[in-house]
């Protein structure tokens, strides 16, 4: 049986997660999907796009869809679907987990690596963060859960555009994409999004495929252009986001604690010596590190080696050969909060042939 895709939607408290969910729900796209709902507070999903209401925690939809509330753990939630899926009770062919706004996705995604039984069964796709364009520069300043969200996100959904102007919506870009340079961001209006960019985006596939490497790096080439650009401005240069805040003074922006850098190497990796040292700097700071990725150069092997992580969990797989006269180099990008990025930096290098 081939495993169950698994999206997590993530979002500040009245992103408009809900809406998307929605949509996603009552779109004719013909999938057979199952919601898993985690959310505290009143927004849950309407009764009125279900057929009934009744005391089962688990709810089928008008086009086919399920929706269910956790009333116990995750863990309990996904077995019992994935029981009653096999029994042929229930059909579904994906999942959608809706966290509570306060959360952070992390121990969710978490949940798809540490537990071997859920890992059987199945494959999380990616975590999408909704961010709210109107009230997002206060939550980000303001709470921490709102910068994790961004962190760990795959693809970024920007709500509520309409509401604030084209400067805002740059400056908002700006910011989230020092935050994490590897999320795609759009901009949505009432949760219209093409399903092809809600489903099957591979965030966490560590697979030897192709897909995941080109555009990884295309991202990354367009994130450092930037941050070069950025840097060569200085501090008066009058680009959207660096003008004053809320009267809070000069740019306070960049203050974030979740930032990203990237690491490149033109040499090969000693395999034994970054593995002694990702140990141990995910030991110490792996709370900390949201999401970390890359394309790694390894001595011995002809292979690139993919590998990517979420908080203390590591994982790594061999990816395709080089191409003949491809020049070979590593490139990671980690997001964290706070990470000390000298001590990455040096550590990495130490780490070269």
């Amino acid at each position: 049986m081939s495993l169950i895709p698994v999206t997590i939607l993530t979002g500040f408290l009245g992103a408009g997660k809900t809406t998307l969910l929605k949509r996603i729900l009552t779109e004719a796209h013909g999938q057979k999907i199952a919601v898993i709902e985690n959310e505290f507070g009143e927004e849950n999903i309407d009764n009125e796009i279900l057929v009934n209401d009744t005391q089962e925690n688990i709810i089928q939809m008008n086009n086919g869809c399920i929706c269910c509330t956790i009333r116990e753990d995750l863990r309990e939630t996904l077995q019992l679907l994935a029981t009653k899926k096999r029994k042929g009770l229930l059909d579904f062919e994906r999942v959608v987990i809706e966290t509570t706004g306060l959360a952070d996705p992390g121990p969710v995604a978490q949940t798809f690596f540490m537990d071997e039984e859920i890992a059987e069964q199945y494959l999380l796709d990616s975590i999408l963060t909704v961010v709210d364009a109107k009230h997002a520069q206060i939550q980000l300043d303001e709470r921490q859960e709102a910068r994790r969200q961004v962190g760990f996100a795959d693809q970024i959904f920007i709500s509520k555009a309409e509401l604030v102007t084209e400067g805002e919506v740059q400056a908002l870009m700006h910011r989230l994409r020092d935050m994490n340079p590897r999320a795609p961001q759009r901009a949505v209006h009432f949760g219209e999004v093409p399903i092809s960019e809600v489903f099957d985006l591979r965030g966490f596939n560590l697979n030897a495929k192709l897909d995941i490497d080109p555009d990884f790096l295309k991202d990354e080439e367009a994130a450092h252009e930037h941050h070069n650009h950025d840097h060569e401005h200085g501090e008066h240069c009058d680009h959207p986001s660096h003008a004053p805040d809320h009267g809070q003074g000069h740019h306070h922006h960049h203050d974030d604690d979740v930032k990203s850098f990237v690491f490149r190497a033109d040499k090969a990796f000693s395999p034994a010596k970054l593995e002694d040292f990702l140990g141990a700097v995910v030991n110490i700071y792996g709370p900390r590190m949201l999401r970390y990725k890359g394309v790694l150069y390894m001595e011995g092997t002809e292979r690139k080696v993919i590998f990517q992580g979420v908080h203390q969990l590591m994982g790594s797989d061999l990816g395709p050969a080089w191409a003949e006269g491809e020049k070979k180099n590593s490139k990671m990008v980690f997001i964290g909060i706070d990470l000390p990025k000298d001590i990455f930096v040096q550590g990495l290098e130490q780490c070269l042939v």
